[in-house]
């Protein structure tokens, strides 16, 4: 089941298997991706392309700096005689919900929207709900946030807090294609666009069954301790000044679980921790050599750096 879904996934988003492999890993994991990258390297499309393959319901979110939380969430609203059918009964303001209600949500630049803004997503991403005039609201599930960003462009953009990054699972670059599968993309999309026409390969609630297999994957104690050395290392290294948090330390063991359910194992491996560590933990990490935060390419060769230094099981 997963590698038709991953199969279907490339069909249309082609030449970066990886990226549908990390994708597919945060998804599994029940967690959230990060996209950081130019406009126009199939950020959207890759949304586009899970939400079909799972009949999940898909929502886009254009972040501007004059978006307001209410119109991420949703707000209470004044109604009178009947709402959706229902007597209000002396209770004249219902909750509607807001786009983040959905199965695959895309945050599109969501470093463009203002703090206030960004810190409406904390509590949908954290606890799946959102609270609204003293009431909590359960997001469906599955509920899975891509958030992108460009790098490229500071001006007009608020950077993510720590608090919001530690909140993705994964942060990715997606990249050009090679120049073959660039040529495949111009003749694939010169009818129409290959995403509508993308067949559904499982349901939502195949979804959530997979999301509970994740846990079930074993986790050998060696591995564990793995973990927890490579987090120890950034903690006491002296070019670092925030090491990795215990989340993140959680994170990346979901992380390599949801990658060995995907390849078709029960067991974690040393190799699953090695590939994921950069991307898990490259944005949970500040260095000494920057004012406020370091580079995506710093962060990540810092981790890289510790991963050779620190012996696997």
């Amino acid at each position: 089941m997963l590698s038709k879904l991953q199969e279907n996934i490339e069909r249309v988003f082609l030449g970066k298997s990886d990226v549908v492999r990390f994708c597919l890993t945060a998804f599994l994991a029940g967690e959230h991706l990060l996209l950081e990258d130019i406009p126009g390297v199939g950020k959207t499309l890759l949304a586009k392309a899970l939400a079909r393959s799972v009949h999940g319901q898909f929502r886009r979110i254009q972040f501007t700096p004059d978006l307001l939380p209410a119109e991420i969430s949703g707000n209470s609203v004044y109604a009178t005689g009947a709402w959706n059918g229902e007597k209000l009964e002396g209770k004249p303001f219902r909750f509607v919900p807001g786009p983040i209600f959905a199965n695959i949500v895309l945050a599109d630049e969501i470093n463009r929207a203002t703090p206030r803004t960004q810190s409406a997503m904390l509590e949908a991403m954290g606890e799946h709900s959102v609270s609204c005039d003293g009431e909590t609201h359960q997001l469906p599930r599955p509920f899975f946030v891509i958030a992108t960003q460009n790098p490229m462009e500071y001006e007009g953009t608020f950077p993510l807090p720590e608090s919001q990054l530690d909140r993705f699972l994964m942060r990715i670059s997606i990249g050009y294609p090679a120049r073959e599968w660039e040529l495949q993309v111009l003749d694939s999309h010169r009818l129409a666009e290959p995403v509508d026409s993308l067949e559904t390969v499982m349901t939502v609630e195949d979804v959530l069954a997979l999301q509970a297999k994740v846990h079930e994957i074993h986790v050998d104690e060696s591995i564990s301790q793995y973990i927890l050395d490579i987090a120890e290392e950034t903690r006491t290294r002296d070019e670092s000044v925030v090491g990795v948090s215990t989340r993140g330390v959680l994170s990346l063991y979901r992380a390599v679980q949801a990658l060995a359910l995907l390849d078709g194992r029960d067991y974690v491996i040393p190799d699953d921790v090695k590939e994921l560590a950069v991307c898990t933990l490259a944005h949970r990490v500040i260095l000494k050599n920057s004012l406020r935060r370091s580079t995506r390419t710093q962060n990540e060769a810092f981790i890289a750096s510790v991963l050779d230094s620190v012996t696997a099981p």
